[in-house]
């Protein structure tokens, strides 16, 4: 491992588990100290990372915005038929679920800190409407159109649904990609 990998690496360690400790006790409940603990490392090492917890569900909310804003430039060089819009819902199915089932738990619980934390999410409702709009443009019909959007948020909303039912994230997961692509038209 390189100088460079190790912070990175250090990072996606405090981002998943935060995350992890943010969906199981609440975001409110969860200090900067149980994430050192939790990684076994000081609080100071922590803060050398991020200033706060705000700063970790900020990267969060950074990364996943990034990773759509580049399929969505990815998508807008290809040619719009029935294969890009299965290659899209799989690439967000891979960006939704980089950090499993618990992102969604913990989105859906904490709309409110996320709002308070990042009240503008402009950027990313401006990429879901362009995304919408390359997969099915208003030209398309309603139907077409609902498909494309309830598509892609069934990937989103696995988590918060899936929730209580007796099965493996992985398995709930990978069933609601299966009941999206039905779902795109």
């Amino acid at each position: 491992m390189t100088s460079t990998q190790a912070p990175t690496l250090t990072r996606e360690r405090i981002l998943d588990a935060a995350l992890a400790l943010f969906a199981e006790k609440g975001y409110d409940a969860t200090s900067m100290r149980e994430i050192a603990e939790q990684l076994g490392m000081t609080k100071a090492a922590l803060y050398y990372h991020f200033e706060g917890k705000d700063a970790i569900v900020l990267a969060l909310l950074a990364d996943i915005e990034e990773q759509v804003e580049e399929l969505v430039a990815w998508a807008r060089q290809q040619p719009v038929d029935e294969t890009l819009r299965r290659d899209v819902l799989e690439r967000w199915t891979t960006i939704m679920q980089a950090h499993g089932i618990t992102a969604f738990r913990f989105v859906m619980a904490n709309r409110h800190v996320i709002h308070q934390i990042r009240p503008d999410r402009s950027g990313m409702v401006a990429c879901m409407t362009e995304l919408y709009s390359l997969l099915a443009p208003e030209t398309a019909s309603v139907e077409e159109q609902l498909r494309v959007r309830l598509a892609l948020m069934t990937i989103n909303m696995a988590g918060f649904v899936g929730s209580g039912i007796d099965a493996p994230d992985e398995e709930i997961l990978a069933e609601a990609r299966r009941l999206a692509l039905e779902l795109m038209p």
